[in-house]
């Protein structure tokens, strides 16, 4: 899905929304056959995603919902957020930004707190790209822009990984942080009857938990993804998000050279293509930006003077 999203930032070459997904991210999905690891074979990415993430192509290519709405009705879960991290590229250090364009595609996958935490992921990855930025100030943004469970399940599960340098004696303090916040339950195979619905009461698992890691990890990639594996539960998600937020506060350069080797090698993947595309797309949207803007402030100061 991560790989996905950047190939529609690549043919659009701006800035996304709902309606970028329903016009190029399901087409890629059911129409173009992709290496799937899994299955050992080509096959429609559609075939390979799981039940949240067929929903896409059930609301938005066959049922022409709206794509603003698409993700009303959709089980809730992180399933948007994890491929969230390219919105937060793209409008590196400037977290703001990134939450209200995350909110706006995820709109077309997820509704309310599974909504929320793809808005947050991409914000984290954006604070994570400023200069300077440090795991602490990562938490940070998140705060200020996080709403409602999402906002206070991350503010409880940080001040559990504040007092926690090593990620094994914090997986049992981390899920009880989090637990009051998580409509799973204990047993994530048997979900309970309330789980993954629509509150204001609750969030999801695994962004809480990942920026725990980064935490617990100070930011260090192999320390952060091997806590968030070690997690348990929904654990590739949460180190999806971990790695992410470690990548974007380090670059490439602190990533085992031996797990890029096997993931590609494995996977049959190309895992510098996207980010030398993303990158250039991104500095694209940020000329675009700079003009956009420019003409703004223009046209304000010479409605100001007009008055």
């Amino acid at each position: 899905m991560t790989h996905a999203l950047v190939r529609v930032y690549a043919a659009v070459r701006d800035h996304l929304d709902a309606y970028s997904v329903a016009d190029h991210l399901v087409p890629d999905l059911v129409s173009t056959p992709r290496w799937i690891p899994e299955l050992e074979a080509e096959a429609l990415p559609l075939q390979r995603v799981f039940l949240a993430e067929k929903w896409l192509a059930a609301r938005l290519h066959y049922g022409h919902v709206d794509p603003r709405e698409a993700g009303t009705g959709n089980i809730v879960n992180c399933g948007a957020a994890m491929y969230m991290a390219p919105v937060g590229l793209v409008n590196a250090a400037n977290p703001a930004a990134a939450y209200a364009e995350a909110l706006d595609v995820a709109g077309a996958h997820q509704s309310s707190y599974g909504r929320e935490a793809a808005g947050v992921l991409a914000a984290a990855v954006a604070a994570a790209c400023t200069p300077g930025a440090s795991p602490e100030s990562v938490i940070e943004t998140c705060l200020s822009l996080a709403k409602d469970g999402t906002r206070s399940a991350i503010e409880a599960v940080a001040e559990v990984a504040s007092r926690h340098g090593d990620f094994e004696p914090a997986l049992r303090p981390l899920r009880e942080a989090v637990a009051p916040f998580d409509t799973v339950g204990p047993d994530y195979r048997a979900p309970s009857l309330a789980a993954r619905r629509p509150s204001r009461l609750h969030s999801v698992e695994e962004l809480p938990v990942a920026l725990g890691m980064l935490l617990i990890g100070d930011g260090d990639y192999r320390r952060t993804v091997l806590g968030s594996v070690n997690y348990g539960r929904d654990c590739d998600s949460i180190a999806t998000m971990a790695g992410a937020l470690a990548g974007a506060l380090h670059g490439e350069g602190p990533v085992p050279a031996d797990w890029v080797k096997t993931v590609a090698e494995a996977s049959r993947l190309d895992l510098h293509a996207p980010a030398r595309t993303l990158t250039e797309v991104a500095y694209e949207i940020f000329a675009r930006d700079t003009r956009r803007r420019r003409a703004h402030e223009a046209a304000f100061a010479e409605l100001a003077d007009a008055r």
